[in-house]
């Protein structure tokens, strides 16, 4: 307890504050349908209403309440963004790990198929495989999730690397211990860390990813509320003095802030752990 005390109050002021909107994110995702004053899809008003008591952040092109549409954002696009990045960190870092202790052929193929895909641009093959396999939402999570595999894969494959020359690794597979024993056991609990801060750092880039395909009108579908469609919108009004545009915009940028920030201080309070 004392121990833990004595971490929270090592944690910088900037931080806590990133880490207390994260959790108020994460509450509000969770518990949309009961904080959100109207309901997901429903017309309250007239197009574009201005803000009032009922709506205090006026409403959309159709008619449906801004603050309604960015709780239930909250929910599918945190909800999405952290479904695509276990799935993409379960592919890459499992093959990553897999590529540096088995080695040889193996190392090389998997190698050259990564690099292939990574020398195409991420969001062109994106757009070429949703338009082939549609944009439904298993389908939008398992193309995001391939994509981003492959850099999480040349992060896990370069660590293991450097955790699979160490005497003690050698020391299991000369016991006889199989591959997935030394990946359970030797390499993956000393490459924990580094892993959890690129989960923070490519959870945010698959956050923005996901809004930029909806704001090009690929992403989540309608009715479902989607940061990027909703910027998209209301792009325009931005031209006329009216801020809707900002309200998602804004959404999206604090919540990245605050995981970077967070992923920071992980990072810079291992490195002090390890001197």
């Amino acid at each position: 307890m004392t121990a833990m005390v004595r971490t929270i109050q090592e944690i910088p002021l900037l931080t806590k504050l990133a880490i207390m909107i994260i959790a108020a994110y994460v509450v509000v995702a969770v518990f949309a349908p009961l904080i959100a004053p109207h309901g997901e899809t429903g017309v309250v008003g007239p197009a574009f209403d201005e803000p009032s008591v009922a709506h205090p952040l006026g409403t959309d092109n159709l008619g449906r309440d801004m603050l309604s549409r960015l709780i239930f954002g909250a929910r599918n696009m945190v909800a999405l963004a952290m479904a695509t990045n276990i799935l993409a960190f379960l592919i890459g870092g499992s093959l990553g790990m897999l590529s540096a202790v088995v080695g040889g052929w193996l190392d090389q193929v998997l190698g050259r198929i990564m690099d292939a895909a990574m020398g195409v641009p991420q969001l062109i093959l994106a757009l070429l495989l949703i338009a082939i396999l549609g944009n439904s939402l298993p389908v939008l999570i398992c193309i995001i999730a391939a994509l981003d595999a492959t850099r999480i894969f040349r992060l896990a494959r370069a660590v293991s690397m450097n955790i699979v020359a160490l005497d003690f690794v050698e020391a299991a597979r000369l016991r006889g211990e199989g591959v997935v024993w030394c990946i359970l056991h030797e390499v993956l609990p000393n490459i924990t860390v580094p892993l959890l801060a690129e989960f923070g750092i490519r959870f945010c880039y698959v956050f923005l990813f996901i809004s930029g395909l909806g704001f090009l009108g690929v992403g989540l579908q309608p009715p479902a509320a989607d940061w990027g469609s909703m910027v998209r919108d209301s792009a325009t009004l931005i031209t006329y003095g009216i801020f809707a545009p900002l309200y998602p915009a804004v959404a999206i940028a604090v919540l990245t802030v605050s995981v970077n920030f967070v992923v920071d201080w992980v990072l810079r309070r291992n490195h002090k752990a390890r001197l």
